[in-house]
Order: C-alpha cells, then sequence, then structure tokens
C-alpha cells in the first residue's frame, strides 16, 4: 500500500525548493539589472553669464537670436543667459569685466572701449575705403584683421577673445532740425555720435557729445544736442527720434561700416570642449547672415512708417558733404597714424584687402540703383 503521507510530505518539500529557486533567480536577474543600469548623476550645464549692451530694441532681439542658436546647438550641456544692459555692469565697464571674468560675456560693439585704444574703432566704425561692413567682416576672418586684433588684445594685456558678426548699413548722417543741403550748416551744431567718428565730424566744424543710444532723445528734447545719428531707422523710431526732429538724413561716410563684437573671458572660453567653443564661434557666423536679412527688412518697414505715419521729411545726404566727410578722414587717419604705429599697421592692411577686393566688386557690380529705377521709378 503506497504511503500517501509520506508522498505528500516530499511533494512539498520539492515544492519549495522549485519556490527557493525561482526566487533566487529573480532576485539575481535584478541584481544585475541594478549592476546593468547605475543611478548615475546628470552633471549640471555650463551657464554663461553674458551682458549686452542693450536695454531693449532690435539689437537685442540681435543679441538674444545669437544666444538662441548657441542654446540650440549646445543642447543641454552649455547655455548662454543673456543680461541686458547694466544688470551687472555698466556699458563703459563691460569689456574690463569680461577681463576679470566678474562676466563669462558682452555682446556690444568696439567703438563702446574705443577709450582704451584709438585702433579700437577700426575695428567698428573707422574710415570707409571704398568698403562696406560685409568687407569689414572679410578682413577680420581672412584679411589678417582677427590677428591684429588679438596683437591688440595682448598689448591691453586683455583676457578676451572675441567674434565679429552683424553687417550693419552704412548709418545715417541723421535727425537735424532743418534739411542739410551744404556741410557749413553743420558747423557748430552739438551732435552725437561715437569712436573715431566723433574726431572726423569735429575736423568738420561739429561740436561733438557721445551719449548712449538711450540718452539721445531726452538730448535732443532739451537742447543739450542740436542732431544725432544712432545707427538705423527701427533703432531711431524706437527712441522716438520723430518726436523731436522731422528731418532725417540717410547716406554718410562717419560711419559707413560696423559689426557687433561678442567678447568671452579667455580663461572660460578656453575651459570648454571644443565642441562648445566651435559652437560659440560658428553661432557667430551663422547669426552674421540672419542679422542682415533680419535687419534689412525690419529698417525697411520703420522708413516707410517714419515717413508716412509720422510725417518725417526723409532725404538723401549731399554728396557734396560726404566728400567733406573723406577729406576730414584723412586728416584724422593721417594725425593718428602718425602718433600710433600700431593704428597704421592696422590701416594699411585695411587699405590693401579693400584695394584687392573692392576692385573686383566695383568693377563686377552692376548699378543696381538703374534696375530699381526702371521697375520702380
Amino acid at each position: 500500500m503506497l504511503n500517501t503521507k509520506n508522498k505528500d510530505v516530499n511533494a512539498g518539500k520539492v515544492k519549495s525548493r522549485r519556490k527557493f529557486l525561482k526566487a533566487g533567480a529573480t532576485a539575481a536577474a535584478g541584481g544585475a539589472a541594478m549592476v546593468a543600469m547605475p543611478n548615475i548623476a546628470t552633471a549640471a550645464p555650463t551657464v554663461l553669464k553674458v551682458q549686452a549692451a542693450w536695454g531693449g530694441g532690435i539689437f537685442l532681439e540681435d543679441a538674444k537670436h545669437y544666444v538662441d542658436r548657441v542654446n540650440a546647438m549646445a543642447g543641454k550641456d552649455l547655455r548662454i543667459d543673456l543680461l541686458s544692459v547694466n544688470s551687472v555692469v555698466k556699458t563703459s565697464q563691460m569689456q574690463d569685466a569680461v577681463h576679470r571674468g566678474v562676466l563669462d560675456g558682452a555682446h556690444y560693439v568696439p567703438a563702446y572701449w574705443y577709450s582704451k585704444s584709438k585702433a579700437a574703432s577700426l575695428f567698428g566704425t573707422g574710415p570707409c575705403f571704398g568698403w562696406s561692413a560685409q568687407e569689414l567682416l572679410g578682413w577680420i576672418h581672412y584679411g589678417g584683421g582677427n590677428e591684429l586684433f588679438e596683437e591688440l588684445m595682448g598689448s591691453l594685456r586683455l583676457d578676451v577673445i572675441s567674434f565679429f558678426n552683424s553687417p550693419m548699413p552704412a548709418q545715417p548722417l541723421g535727425w537735424f532740425k532743418e534739411e542739410i543741403k551744404s556741410s557749413a550748416q553743420m558747423k557748430g551744431l552739438k551732435y552725437r555720435t561715437v569712436g573715431l567718428a566723433a574726431d572726423v565730424l569735429l575736423e568738420m566744424g561739429m561740436s561733438v557729445v557721445q551719449l548712449p543710444g538711450g540718452e539721445i532723445q531726452p538730448a535732443m528734447k532739451s537742447g543739450l544736442i542740436d542732431a544725432a545719428e544712432f545707427n538705423n531707422p527701427t533703432s531711431d523710431k524706437d527712441f522716438g527720434m520723430q518726436d523731436v526732429s522731422k528731418h532725417y538724413h540717410l547716406a554718410s561716410f562717419h560711419q559707413s561700416q560696423e559689426c557687433f563684437e561678442i567678447t568671452f573671458n579667455k580663461k572660460k572660453f578656453n575651459s570648454l570642449s571644443k565642441e562648445h567653443q566651435a559652437i560659440l564661434r560658428y553661432a557667430s557666423e551663422a547669426e552674421n547672415s540672419n542679422f542682415y536679412w533680419y535687419s534689412t527688412l525690419r529698417y525697411a518697414d520703420d522708413l516707410i512708417s517714419l515717413k508716412k505715419d509720422h510725417g518725417v521729411n526723409v532725404y538723401r545726404t549731399p554728396d557734396s558733404v560726404m566728400a567733406e566727410q573723406l577729406d576730414a578722414w584723412d586728416v584724422v587717419i593721417n594725425r593718428i597714424s602718425s602718433e600710433d604705429a600700431f593704428f597704421a599697421k592696422v590701416v594699411k592692411s585695411q587699405k590693401a584687402y579693400a584695394k584687392k577686393v573692392m576692385d573686383y566688386l566695383l568693377l563686377n557690380q552692376p548699378d543696381y540703383s538703374l534696375a530699381y529705377k526702371h521697375y520702380f521709378g
């Protein structure tokens, strides 16, 4: 007779053993999973604090466009926090703040640190050798300009690295109380501009005041200045220049080419990966094109608005005035070159580049005004 009691006991032992083995296997599998997928903390992204020289308007938009490109390409590992004007330091102190590491970077124009070296203006608001801002940027990137800029930073002992972009159209002669038909009307006028343009217009007999953009309109309204320029129709309209003058003159050689400078603390820049360094550099080149496409349409639209909506009289500056500006530039260039060997070295480099490149461009480019008049009168 089969002993069912012993059979039940043995069956229970087998069942219990299988349960133990199954539980062990599950635990082992879980342990393997834990080894295969460890819980590693993600490193915090590198954040660069960059202050702009702009409190608002289209130039702050331009700075944001550059930042957006960097942030989109860098993903989670690198980010720029853009700070508006005076957030940490005054505009005149921005370059020193970047040098000292108080700021990681800055977005401005070379004329804003012109007081350190008159050669600074040659990288933004310098003389016109028949070229536009596009060719100025070509000289910086491929004509030896960047090497000269680094030489200047070394002589000033500034621990920064800069990228240049955004070819600005020639700046208007600006806003006056009456139409300017000859330079004789400009003599003695208190006029706002910056950089080497101040020397040029002083040479032409004007009294020059250097003011930040946001102070121009109030200064003209109060009578502190008689006339002024800033940069373009959009910014001028935003400042409300149409409320203090109805006479706006486009075209001038006082600042016929300019570009933005994006500068970073060199030690901070060198601490970044090669990939992140490349992103900061090439985002500048990408913004170079975007600026021109974006801004020229805005400037054109706002010029139309100034005329139609605000009753502004828009004139083209007479050629006679611009010819006298070129004569004044000759005096200024020769005077400073005789005092500053490095300034003379930069001018020589620019002239060599402009003579070569513009010889081709001016021979090759048709007169676009002929085509414009053909279709639009």
